[in-house]
């Protein structure tokens, strides 16, 4: 019996690791296409059900923009994103914004105001400006380089060369 507790205490852990670092999400090519048409297409789990609902029905004011879709669409892809939808507070915000959800917060608590401002990055929504491999679904620490040498406090710059990391 102690065995089958620590088993599942390892496969626990390692499914907690692997969802930090790559956000596993099925094709769905609408998702991609319409929202990946301005930005990336954001896992659906960043967001809760709830979030996706209230932000799919004002596509019209989506963030100072229009990003209407005709219903079909729009209910296509309202599915998708709340089939695959995050839960609970942590994917939860009121703004509908990710960057104001806390697991985004706590994620990104060591990134200085001086690289959020970079011109590289703009803002905290422009996620592939650090995680280069983010619309792959990979957002390993391997797969994250700071623009403009900038460093996020306790945090040093990540490059890839050849697969090693150097922090400088």
């Amino acid at each position: 019996m102690k065995w089958l507790a620590a088993f599942a205490l390892i496969l626990g852990s390692t499914m907690v690791y692997a969802d930090g670092n790559k956000l596993s999400v099925p094709a769905n090519p609408k998702w991609k296409e319409e929202c990946g048409s301005c930005h990336i297409a954001y896992p659906p789990q960043l967001l809760t059900g709830d979030n996706w609902q209230r932000l799919m029905g004002g596509l019209d004011k989506h963030f100072g923009a229009n990003a209407t879709l005709n219903p079909g669409d729009n209910q296509e892809i309202l599915d998708f994103l709340q089939r695959h939808a995050g839960r609970g507070g942590r994917n939860s915000a009121s703004s509908l914004r990710i960057s104001d959800t806390p697991w985004f917060t706590r994620e990104h608590r060591e990134v200085s105001n001086n690289t959020w401002s970079d011109p590289a990055v703009k803002s905290r929504s422009n996620c592939t400006a650090c995680h280069v491999n983010a619309e792959r679904g990979d957002w390993s620490e391997r797969g994250i380089r700071i623009p403009g040498g900038q460093r996020g406090e306790g945090q040093g710059e990540r490059h890839e060369r050849g697969g090693e990391r150097d922090d400088d």
